[in-house]
């Protein structure tokens, strides 16, 4: 898949991800407040909060891709946007069915959706590091300074 179409597909993951943390915290403010118990309803909180947070995260991975970070380090922004997806995935969803159905047991899943968050950031850390490092200045720290 070229990369351009790549970065489209991850924008698009991350926007319909981020308006589904908006409806999902909308429904919890308003629809689950009356219905969840107090507990619950943080967990469900927590889960909105972290899908949001990571919606935007998917945003800037679809953004780095179309640039020279991504042509540099396509493989660390692929990992990053799947990572970020995963982990949406593990963390929000467990969160969101443990605060709706109460089935503690599936607390148990969310770690695994922390750990693939930490390595989506990692990753992008490492696509920055390494799509700036051979640039004329060779250090990666910002634009080439001219001779003097």
């Amino acid at each position: 898949m070229d990369l351009l179409r790549r970065a489209a597909r991850l924008g698009a993951l991350g926007a319909a991800s981020g308006g589904i943390a908006v409806l999902a915290g909308a429904f919890g403010a308003h629809a689950l407040r009356d219905h969840l118990e107090p507990r619950a309803l943080e967990v469900f909180e927590t889960a909105v909060r972290w899908q949001a947070v990571h919606a935007l995260a998917l945003l800037a991975t679809a953004i780095l891709a179309t640039g020279a970070i991504g042509e540099r380090a396509p493989r660390a922004v692929r990992l990053a946007g799947l990572s970020f997806v995963v982990g949406t995935v593990l963390f929000s969803g467990s969160l969101y069915a443990l605060a709706l159905s109460g089935v503690k047991g599936l607390g148990a899943i969310t770690p695994f959706g922390g750990v693939a968050f930490v390595v989506g950031w990692g990753a992008l850390a490492a696509a920055f590091a390494r799509g700036g490092a051979d640039r004329p200045g060779g250090d990666g720290a910002g634009p080439a300074r001219p001779p003097r």
